[in-house]
């Protein structure tokens, strides 16, 4: 009994750190010029200038309906506004709590962007804003691998601005969908960021009414991007990405996103409607973080654990 107890209190012990640590926009780069992001207010930081809205926990937005789900937890307009240019290339560094990286690696990443109109963005009331898709990545070619697995390595998520927009006031929101718990209704949490620019050029690219959708209202909790029963039962071959398509001037104005290595080397791209190609990756585990089984946690925390705490917890030598 002893053991028993013993082997319980240290897989709560190692387990719990991954279980609650969620995660922030801690770096927005625009064409190599970075921009810190804000700490969530809940770590007592102060306000600081910014191009990033300011969210108030890392913890997960959960459900479709949530109306958190448009700029993350009671988020804040910033203070700055980032100029950009058409074809910009932007990434985005996702920092955990304390410090750590990103903890998950299944789900679909996706970015939006809404016109703040005459308004700078940092004066924008953004539950008000419509949205349209420019770029999305999801499975990697095997199918098994998420492109989420990337952030996981260390690696930055970045998108490049369609080539062909319209100049103008527009929030960015990337949005990443962790779907670890997603075999069950209600179980994907979404993390998402919000960013200002200001977009310069002559570019003439504007989305269709059609092509522009609200948050909350965008997605249903029964989407089949959203609860996916069948999340860890094997390779996913259709994988269907919630909301909206991309925007049809985005898709033909070489909007892309891709990754690259956190501080610097040049984005690698894939097309926005398809599954990420040319991107640095590791092989991931089918099955999610939170499921606290013994070859997910050891194939996603590999450096955390030693062979004999692996031995110690699971009774295995792997």
């Amino acid at each position: 009994m002893k053991t028993i107890t013993t082997l319980f209190f240290l897989q709560a012990l190692v387990f719990t750190p991954y279980v609650s640590a969620h995660g922030y926009v801690s770096v927005l780069a625009v064409d190599g010029t970075p921009y810190k992001g804000q700490e969530p207010t809940e770590d007592g930081q102060p306000n600081v200038p910014s191009v990033v809205r300011r969210i108030s926990t890392i913890d997960p937005v959960k459900g479709a309906s949530n109306p958190f789900l448009n700029c993350g937890q009671n988020a804040t307009a910033a203070s700055l506004v980032a100029p950009t240019n058409p074809g910009s290339a932007l990434t985005f560094q996702w920092e955990a709590g304390g410090g750590e990286g990103w903890p998950h690696n299944i789900g679909p990443l996706m970015f939006y962007l809404a016109n703040c109109g005459d308004t700078t963005c940092d004066q924008f009331d953004a539950t008000t804003a419509k949205w349209f898709k420019i770029s999305q990545v999801g499975l990697e070619s095997d199918e098994v691998t998420w492109y989420q697995q990337n952030l996981m390595d260390g690696h930055v998520a970045n998108v490049t601005l369609p080539s062909n927009i319209a100049p103008g006031n527009y929030i960015i929101r990337h949005e990443i969908i962790a779907l670890h718990l997603a075999n069950e209704m209600g179980g994907a949490e979404f993390y998402p960021s919000c960013s200002q620019l200001n977009i310069s050029g002559s570019g003439t690219g504007a989305p269709t009414s059609d092509e522009l959708v609200s948050f909350p209202g965008a997605y249903k909790d029964d989407d089949p991007g959203i609860y996916v029963p069948a999340i860890f039962n094997g390779p996913i071959s259709n994988y269907t990405y919630p909301g909206p398509a991309v925007a049809s001037f985005a898709a033909s104005g070489t909007s892309s996103s891709g990754s690259s290595p956190a501080g610097g080397t040049s984005p690698s791209t894939s097309t926005s409607s398809s599954k990420p190609t040319g991107v640095s990756s590791s092989n991931s585990s089918k099955s999610g973080k939170c499921q606290l089984q013994k070859q997910n946690t050891v194939a996603l925390y590999p450096r955390h654990f030693s062979r004999a705490m692996r031995r110690l917890l699971f009774g295995s030598s792997f």
